[in-house]
Protein backbone atom coordinates (compact mmCIF):
# COMPACT_ATOMS: atom_id res chain seq x y z
CA UNK A 1 0.00 0.00 0.00
CA UNK A 2 1.15 3.46 -0.99
CA UNK A 3 2.44 5.82 1.71
CA UNK A 4 -0.60 8.70 -0.12
CA UNK A 5 -2.93 5.69 -0.09
CA UNK A 6 -2.38 5.48 4.21
CA UNK A 7 -2.89 8.93 4.86
CA UNK A 8 -5.53 9.26 3.05
CA UNK A 9 -7.08 6.88 5.08
CA UNK A 10 -6.14 7.92 8.25
CA UNK A 11 -6.65 11.56 7.69
CA UNK A 12 -10.17 10.16 5.75
CA UNK A 13 -10.95 8.33 9.31
CA UNK A 14 -10.06 10.89 11.76
CA UNK A 15 -11.85 13.72 10.35
CA UNK A 16 -15.36 11.29 9.78
CA UNK A 17 -14.54 10.39 13.46
CA UNK A 18 -14.19 14.47 14.55
CA UNK A 19 -17.65 15.55 12.17
CA UNK A 20 -19.21 12.85 13.94
CA UNK A 21 -18.23 13.96 17.25
CA UNK A 22 -18.94 17.33 16.34
CA UNK A 23 -22.32 16.66 15.28
CA UNK A 24 -23.36 14.24 18.02
CA UNK A 25 -22.25 16.99 20.74
CA UNK A 26 -24.52 20.01 18.87
CA UNK A 27 -26.79 21.23 21.84
CA UNK A 28 -29.70 21.60 19.65
CA UNK A 29 -31.09 20.13 16.08
CA UNK A 30 -28.54 21.64 12.81
CA UNK A 31 -29.81 23.18 10.05
CA UNK A 32 -30.80 20.66 6.85
CA UNK A 33 -27.57 21.63 4.54
CA UNK A 34 -25.48 21.56 7.74
CA UNK A 35 -26.58 17.86 8.54
CA UNK A 36 -26.31 17.22 4.92
CA UNK A 37 -22.80 18.30 5.01
CA UNK A 38 -21.87 16.69 8.09
CA UNK A 39 -23.55 13.39 6.53
CA UNK A 40 -21.46 13.94 3.07
CA UNK A 41 -18.15 14.52 4.73
CA UNK A 42 -18.19 11.89 6.97
CA UNK A 43 -19.47 9.38 4.06
CA UNK A 44 -16.44 10.63 2.14
CA UNK A 45 -14.36 10.20 5.51
CA UNK A 46 -15.36 6.92 5.77
CA UNK A 47 -14.97 5.37 1.80
CA UNK A 48 -11.05 6.78 2.02
CA UNK A 49 -10.40 4.85 5.56
CA UNK A 50 -12.10 1.72 3.99
CA UNK A 51 -10.23 2.12 0.70
CA UNK A 52 -7.12 2.26 2.86
CA UNK A 53 -8.28 -0.51 4.74
CA UNK A 54 -9.02 -2.96 2.31
CA UNK A 55 -5.68 -2.08 0.44
CA UNK A 56 -3.63 -3.19 3.37
CA UNK A 57 -5.80 -6.42 3.77
CA UNK A 58 -6.52 -7.73 0.30
CA UNK A 59 -3.38 -6.37 -1.47
CA UNK A 60 -4.91 -5.75 -4.98
CA UNK A 61 -3.45 -6.77 -7.23
CA UNK A 62 -2.56 -4.72 -10.76
CA UNK A 63 -2.85 -1.45 -9.16
CA UNK A 64 -6.68 -1.73 -8.64
CA UNK A 65 -6.24 0.70 -5.71
CA UNK A 66 -5.00 3.33 -7.52
CA UNK A 67 -7.91 3.32 -10.48
CA UNK A 68 -10.78 3.24 -6.91
CA UNK A 69 -8.51 5.87 -5.65
CA UNK A 70 -8.92 8.06 -8.68
CA UNK A 71 -12.17 7.53 -9.03
CA UNK A 72 -13.28 8.23 -5.58
CA UNK A 73 -10.86 11.79 -6.12
CA UNK A 74 -13.11 12.26 -9.42
CA UNK A 75 -16.41 11.82 -7.92
CA UNK A 76 -15.72 13.63 -4.58
CA UNK A 77 -14.04 16.54 -6.27
CA UNK A 78 -16.74 16.41 -8.69
CA UNK A 79 -19.96 16.54 -6.13
CA UNK A 80 -17.73 19.04 -4.10
CA UNK A 81 -17.74 21.46 -7.10
CA UNK A 82 -20.93 21.33 -7.90
CA UNK A 83 -22.29 21.33 -4.34
CA UNK A 84 -19.70 24.90 -4.31
CA UNK A 85 -21.36 25.99 -7.90
CA UNK A 86 -25.25 25.76 -6.56
CA UNK A 87 -24.72 26.98 -2.65
CA UNK A 88 -22.10 29.82 -3.34
CA UNK A 89 -22.16 30.84 -7.11
CA UNK A 90 -20.06 29.83 -10.30
CA UNK A 91 -17.08 31.71 -8.88
CA UNK A 92 -16.18 30.08 -5.72
CA UNK A 93 -16.09 26.70 -7.92
CA UNK A 94 -13.51 27.64 -10.31
CA UNK A 95 -11.02 26.22 -7.29
CA UNK A 96 -12.86 23.41 -7.35
CA UNK A 97 -12.89 22.75 -11.42
CA UNK A 98 -8.53 22.34 -11.33
CA UNK A 99 -9.07 19.80 -8.38
CA UNK A 100 -11.30 18.20 -10.98
CA UNK A 101 -8.29 18.53 -13.58
CA UNK A 102 -6.25 17.10 -11.03
CA UNK A 103 -8.04 14.30 -9.83
CA UNK A 104 -9.25 13.39 -13.50
CA UNK A 105 -4.79 12.92 -14.68
CA UNK A 106 -4.18 10.90 -11.47
CA UNK A 107 -7.59 8.40 -12.90
CA UNK A 108 -5.87 8.51 -16.06
CA UNK A 109 -2.04 7.61 -15.17
CA UNK A 110 -3.37 5.17 -12.96
CA UNK A 111 -5.38 3.29 -15.60
CA UNK A 112 -2.49 3.56 -17.90
CA UNK A 113 0.05 1.82 -15.03
CA UNK A 114 -3.17 -1.04 -14.46
CA UNK A 115 -2.98 -1.28 -18.37
CA UNK A 116 0.59 -1.68 -18.44
CA UNK A 117 0.94 -3.81 -15.93
CA UNK A 118 -1.77 -6.26 -16.85
CA UNK A 119 0.01 -6.43 -20.58
CA UNK A 120 2.95 -7.19 -18.63
CA UNK A 121 1.47 -10.29 -16.95
CA UNK A 122 -0.22 -11.35 -20.77
CA UNK A 123 3.51 -11.65 -21.84
CA UNK A 124 4.88 -13.14 -19.89
CA UNK A 125 2.02 -15.68 -19.41
CA UNK A 126 2.45 -16.47 -23.27
CA UNK A 127 6.07 -16.78 -22.61
CA UNK A 128 5.55 -19.53 -20.24
CA UNK A 129 2.85 -21.09 -22.33
CA UNK A 130 5.30 -21.61 -25.27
Amino acid sequence: MSRGLLAAGIAGFTGAGLIATLWATEPGSLPTRTAAAFAGLIFVGLAWAVLAAWTSWKRPLFADDRVIAGRLAVVFTTVTTLVTGIVAGPLAAGPGLLMIAAAVVVLVRARAYRDRLRSQVAALERQRGQ
